[in-house]
């Protein structure tokens, strides 16, 4: 029986080096891979690359490997809740690529199932065009982007069993599941890790093909970026 479990997460990150590229699932801080963000954050890796909807927050997140300058360049959608992204990147110290939320979604999504390249329609007349090939499809133009190209994929989910099958929870569905299977080796951390046969298959998101390791987290804080609550009347 293949087993895709690795018995902690110094040896799911073993091979990730200087430089690579590694997409972070999550929405917000929702479903962001903490258990592995941490583990990066006690190495000396540096000059990432790093694909994720949001940059985390100061001090949490891939906030905290911001704040170690370990990350050299950020694509992401939303970044407005992380105050020392903001200083490196108005210093000039991190190097920025904003992009659409769908577009940075399906460039994902694109990667993962082998499609090299899409057209869309956003950000066609923006920033976000310049350099890229422009084609009218039925009166309206739109725009190649490229498929990413990342060397590790570090999704969170919620259940997973030892051959890599993955269960989403909620809103962290968001970006895990499109990002799963889109880097060369996929890191899946779990909340739960349970045997093969385990699972319901009808319940199954990712299926274990798309994951090459597992291995359950051992604490998630769970954090909320901004909390709010009605006021008592």
């Amino acid at each position: 029986m293949i087993t895709k479990k690795v018995n902690s997460v110094q040896d799911a990150i073993e091979g990730i080096e200087n430089g690579m590229t590694i997409m972070f699932g999550g929405f917000g801080l929702c479903g962001i891979p903490e258990n592995t963000i941490a583990a990066l954050v006690n190495t000396s890796i540096s000059d990432l690359t790093c694909i994720s909807n949001n940059a985390g927050v100061d001090d949490f997140g891939l906030g905290l490997l911001l704040q170690k300058k370990q990350i050299k360049k950020m694509i992401s959608s939303y970044v407005g809740e992380n105050a020392e992204f903001e200083r490196q990147m108005l210093s000039g110290e991190l190097e920025v690529e904003l992009t659409p939320q769908g577009t940075l979604a399906e460039r994902c999504r694109a990667a993962q199932a082998g499609i090299p390249a899409f057209f869309t329609p956003a950000g066609y007349g923006t920033e976000v065009a310049e350099g890229k090939e422009a084609r009218e499809f039925n009166g309206k133009m739109h725009i190649m982007e490229e498929a990413f190209k990342a060397d590790f994929a570090i999704v969170k989910a919620w259940k997973g069993d030892e051959a890599g099958n993955l269960i989403f929870k909620g809103t962290a569905r968001n970006f895990n599941a499109c990002m799963a299977g889109a880097g060369k080796i996929t890191i899946a951390e779990v909340e739960e890790l349970v045997p093969v046969g385990t699972l319901d298959p009808n319940q199954i998101h990712i299926p274990g093909i798309m994951v090459q390791r597992i291995f359950q987290g051992e604490k998630f804080e769970k954090r909320i970026e901004q909390r709010t609550v009605r006021a008592r009347n």
